[in-house]
């Protein structure tokens, strides 16, 4: 066992064995963020040219459009072999941001080509996280999934972190639609990585009879329906989605407040600005996911580690109630993304590693997306009517959110003691419907 080896099983428990798959899913994550990073600033700038309740309007037809994507998917990975899946699905995207960088210039009245970007950012921005860990779920056990994930997750924060560099200091040099194209560029990296490392663990399984790696049973032949169906039966899938919902609404809250504020700014300097936010969240991830989230699991549990941005949430909205000003709610929005990347989102990946392979892939991603932008839709209009309609301020809608937020800690709890509970050897469990 070499120096570097021995520093890295010290530093973040990763065992020799595991830590080229290791860092072949860390670069994934990095590449994938990356370029997500460069997209999101310019989506974001966008937004603030349109009224709430427009914004409102486009969050419904995203969940549309992410219905329509997950049906799709689940099509997809009945169809053709497993192993084909993943590349597939980062194929098609960056193809398609491909596309947007053409369309930007040939489209004479940008208006359109601009919401179409802005909704199909939003999908990709769920969809292809998702399909990332379903790939990790099914290539670690859930006992690795305590330790791998959090460090592997730190590669997203990395990626996070160099993503918003470019349109930070150089969106007015480069334009725009170029940053699109470097973005299709960065996922187009990331296919042969998934081939290369789905190779790998195919290997370490065949010859490791013993390895605790989570081993392919073959290629996904239900209906491609089954994913929904999955979900709306299994309670725990249920809890998950919910655990995801009301995370979402205290999200969508505090991005129109971010709007409204930042709708006298030109473009540039929208895309500047909530790049600069991006880079510190994303460092403050990336020390957190790699140092710190790992022994939190392992040490005090996934039932704390669920809870403990809810409770962070609830405290940090009863301050803005009391004290409604730009800076407080500016370090919300960083604490409550930093905390989602580096706590919540790995332990909510955890969660997956307790169902089987077709709940891996096709009810997750029903979770990941059609959840997701449910919630942004229903959201989205009620902070339209609480805003604009009922006319509520920043210090009424706080009060909201920390009510939701007790529920968000309340729905993580029980999703805490439902994972942790061990059926016996060759049992299925009760609540995920998986063996044991």
């Amino acid at each position: 066992m070499g120096i570097t080896s021995k520093l890295l099983e010290t530093m973040s428990n990763i065992k020799p064995s595991e830590q080229w798959p290791t860092f072949v899913s860390f670069t994934i994550a990095l590449l994938l963020m990356a370029s997500y990073f460069l997209l999101r600033p310019v989506r974001d700038a966008m937004a603030s040219d349109w009224s709430d309740t427009e914004v409102s309007f486009l969050w419904n037809i995203q969940f549309f459009v992410s219905l329509a994507l997950v049906a799709l998917y689940g099509k997809l990975v009945s169809l053709i072999r497993f192993k084909f899946v993943v590349p597939m699905v980062y194929g098609l995207f960056c193809a398609s941001f491909v596309a947007f960088f053409l369309l930007n210039d040939l489209i004479t009245d940008p208006t359109l080509i601009e919401k179409t970007f802005y909704i199909w950012v939003s999908a990709f921005s769920l969809f292809h996280v998702s399909v990332f860990w379903s790939l990790m779920s099914h290539s670690f056990s859930s006992g690795q999934a305590k330790r791998l994930f959090p460090v592997i997750a730190a590669g997203a924060s990395a990626g996070a972190i160099i993503g918003p560099t470019l349109p930070a200091h150089f969106a007015d040099t480069l334009g725009l639609s170029t940053l699109m194209l470097i973005a299709a560029c960065g996922i187009c990296a990331v296919v042969p990585m998934v081939l290369s490392l789905q190779s790998y663990t195919s290997k370490f399984n065949n010859t490791n009879k013993d390895s605790k790696v989570a081993k392919p049973t073959g290629d996904i032949k239900s209906a491609w329906w089954s994913g929904f169906k999955a979900f709306s039966n299994n309670p725990y899938l249920l809890l998950i989605g919910l655990f995801l919902l009301l995370y979402v609404f205290i999200g969508s809250f505090v991005y129109f407040e971010q709007k409204n504020l930042l709708a006298e700014y030109s473009r540039t300097e929208r895309v500047q600005i909530l790049s600069k936010i991006d880079w510190i969240v994303n460092t403050l991830t990336f020390f957190l996911a790699f140092f710190v989230t790992g022994r939190l699991t392992v040490k005090l549990g996934m039932t704390v580690t669920l809870v403990v941005l809810p409770v962070l949430m609830i405290i940090g909205l009863f301050i803005i109630a009391i004290a409604p000003m730009v800076i407080v709610l500016m370090g919300l929005q960083i604490a409550r993304r930093a905390g989602n990347y580096a706590i919540t989102r790995p332990a909510r990946e955890m969660l997956f590693s307790k169902v089987n392979q077709d709940q891996r892939f096709k009810a997750k991603p029903v979770i990941d997306v059609v959840v997701y932008r449910g919630g942004d839709a229903a959201s989205g209009s009620l902070f339209a009517l609480l805003s604009e309609g009922v006319g509520l301020g920043l210090a009424c809608i706080a009060i909201i959110g920390a009510a939701i937020s007790a529920m968000w800690a309340a729905v993580g709890v029980v999703l805490g003691r439902m994972y942790n509970s061990n059926p016996k050897k060759g049992e299925k469990n009760n609540w995920t419907g998986a063996p044991a």
